[in-house]
């Protein structure tokens, strides 16, 4: 399990500092930075994800039903408010899990800063003080006799195979981003895009592998960086009483890569804060990033990629959330909310 993660999280490290993937960043170049062509790398991802998890499916490699997002029902609220609030933590800590531990990976002692904040309050809202609160406000509704998917969905209305379904929107949503000029011109963002889709499916593979053939059942899960990261503080201080997983591998996958991308542009540096006003900003913001994100079970990575990769209800619904909610954050940060002529 940890090696499938190691993987895949080494093919997003490289990602981030090589193709400078991030989904922060995204949205700040398409509100602030007139450009849009990382924004539309996540298109090309999505598309990669999605077209691979239902080849997958197709091939018996992977059952759509057993996976996270699919193996229970869904909850709107969750996914509003955990989105809005994983989004706003987000511009407020100036990245999210996923960007903040490839910031690590080159020296980032903030991020480090707000990686184990993250993973501590994630675990806090998970199974701590906080976990009682949270099902009571947001339950997790049972599994339908449908996987709470839309190629489940437009299969049912449309009478045809669900895979053909999924691979066609795939298909689809690739074609739709191609049409995006600025991304044409950089071949580099479209491979970047394609090897962070292929990550996710790699996740899928990996651990649809392991409870099929391992001597215990394990969830069928991908690339998500919230969770793990409390998981993996827990394995580091109990290693002897706990077992290693597909989150621990694929969190230290993400710093192993952006630290080779690093070493490779020569970014190497060690960074710190200097201004608390500015730490205290980022640690509140990351602790609303590890409770929404428990709340609409995914960051964004989890839910933006993972979730969207097998079309589950939640996940556009929750990546909306999320870049409304970073929106209003930058807008604040940038702006101060003055109204503008």
């Amino acid at each position: 399990m940890a090696f499938a993660g190691l993987f895949g999280g080494i093919l997003l490290g490289l990602a981030a500092r090589l193709g400078r993937f991030c989904t922060l960043g995204a949205i700040e170049d398409l509100y602030y930075g007139a450009s849009s062509v990382r924004f539309a790398m996540w298109g090309v991802a999505l598309g990669v994800a999605i077209i691979g998890t239902f080849a997958l499916s197709a091939t018996g490699l992977l059952t759509l039903s057993e996976t996270l997002y699919l193996s229970a029902g869904w909850n709107p609220y969750a996914s509003v408010v955990g989105g809005l609030m994983f989004g706003y933590g987000m511009a407020m800590a100036g990245n999210c899990g996923y960007g903040a531990l490839a910031r690590m990976g080159c020296g980032d002692l903030r991020s480090f800063m707000i990686v184990t904040v993250m993973g501590v309050s994630a675990y806090v809202a998970l199974g701590g003080p906080l976990s009682a609160l949270r099902l009571a406000l947001f339950p997790i509704p049972e599994a339908g006799s449908i996987p709470s998917s839309y190629a489940h969905l437009l299969a049912g209305y449309l009478a045809v195979d669900l895979h053909i379904v999924g691979i066609t929107l795939g298909a689809l949503l690739i074609i739709i981003t191609l049409f995006h000029k600025g991304l044409r011109a950089s071949p580099s963002s479209i491979g970047w895009g394609v090897a962070a889709g292929l990550a996710i499916v790699s996740g899928w593979a990996g651990t649809q592998w392991v409870t099929a053939h391992g001597f215990d059942r394990s969830i069928v899960i991908s690339h998500t960086y919230t969770a793990p990261v409390g998981e993996t503080l827990l394995y580091v201080m109990t290693s002897s009483g706990n077992t290693i997983s597909f989150g621990t591998g694929s969190v230290l996958g993400v710093v192993i890569g952006s630290l080779l991308g690093c070493l490779l542009k020569g970014h190497l540096q060690w960074e710190a804060c200097e201004d608390p006003r500015e730490l205290r900003r980022q640690l509140a913001g990351a602790v609303l990033m590890g409770i929404g994100a428990v709340i609409a079970i995914g960051c964004s990575v989890g839910q933006g990629l993972s979730a969207f990769s097998v079309l589950a209800y939640g996940a556009p619904v929750t990546l909306a959330c999320i870049v409304v909610g970073a929106a209003i954050g930058l807008r604040q940060l940038i702006e101060g909310f003055r109204r503008i002529a």
